[in-house]
């Protein structure tokens, strides 16, 4: 579990492909304090460490998971929002994040407003998810509110601190991301349609 509070954003250093499989190797001020076998969100994909040294570590993401990911748009010397599980008796300072991506979405509009920026995306209505206005939503594995909300789009607003220190700065019109809804709201759809 992860709140969607990013902790750094890691440099994409290596990406090797094995059969369907993409092992990406980054490096990050966080390398120190990992171990193998723990999960780590990359850009809201939970995603364990199976190797690592001084100064880098590996995760590998499968078919599965680059089928329904950006992960799969990754080039090396990319910068990816980072995220360790959290700790239980923490404060829970974003929402629950599991760290599984429903789907991708797209931007489709990015307004600066003077000191903050407005980013809407576009996402497929056939996964069935839905955002609600002043709900939860994780995008690239930050912890968001939902400030627009219509059938297949939705807006949230960035301050400046998100700005600088996720890859929100890099994203621009067109940029897929990934998206997680919340946890709750689907649960209650699932319970609702059944």
């Amino acid at each position: 579990m992860f709140t969607g509070i990013i902790e750094d954003l890691g440099k994409v250093e290596k990406l090797e492909r094995e059969g369907d499989n993409l092992h990406i190797t980054v490096s990050s001020r966080l390398t120190a304090e990992l171990k193998i076998d723990q999960s780590v969100a990359h850009n809201g994909v939970c995603l364990t460490v199976v190797s690592l040294n001084d100064k880098s570590y590996t995760v590998t993401a499968i078919e599965e998971t680059l089928n329904k990911t950006n992960l799969n748009e990754l080039k090396e010397q990319d910068l990816v929002n980072l995220e360790r599980a959290m700790i239980l008796g923490s404060r829970l300072d974003g929402h629950i994040v599991q760290g599984h991506v429903d789907q991708t979405a797209t931007c489709i509009h990015k307004e600066n407003k003077d000191g903050s920026w407005i980013f809407t995306f576009s996402y497929n209505l056939d996964l069935n998810n839905v955002t609600i206005e002043k709900g939860s939503i994780t995008i690239n594995g930050v912890s968001l509110t939902v400030v627009n909300s219509k059938s297949n789009e939705f807006s949230v607003a960035i301050i400046p601190y998100t700005y600088e220190h996720t890859t929100f700065k890099f994203i621009e019109k067109y940029t897929v991301v990934n998206l997680e809804f919340d946890v709750i709201g689907k649960y209650v759809k699932r319970l609702m349609n059944s």
